[in-house]
């Protein structure tokens, strides 16, 4: 699968919902070329050793995500997202279908 990094206008939407670096330690990576690194990995499936090294090292990858992971960056991405969906008409409620044919129903229920 092709991978293609951030545009720029998709890191500007981005942007706003990554947390600033610790203040203290090492200088931070980029917050931008570690993002790019993690979605390669997550788009073409590679392991996180065969991530280029371009972006940065994989483990600073891998503890970046799991950090936004716990901080719930992605949800908040996805929000925004769906906000700005909404705003330009391209997400609508009444296209939403839910069908119940695909949860499974425990035992005994109606």
């Amino acid at each position: 699968m092709e991978f293609k990094e951030l545009t720029d206008q998709q890191w500007q939407f981005i942007k706003q919902y990554i947390p600033p670096p610790p203040k203290r330690g090492r200088p931070p990576i980029d917050a931008r070329r570690v993002l790019n690194g993690i979605l390669y990995v997550l788009v073409t499936g590679c392991r996180w050793s065969e991530m280029p090294r371009r972006y940065c090292h994989p483990t600073t990858a891998w503890r970046r995500l799991k950090r936004y992971q716990q901080l719930g960056v992605w949800q908040k991405v996805l929000k925004g997202l769906l906000n700005a969906g909404y705003k330009i008409g391209k997400v609508k409620v009444d296209l939403v279908g839910v069908d119940s044919t695909t949860i499974k129903a425990q035992k005994g229920a109606k």
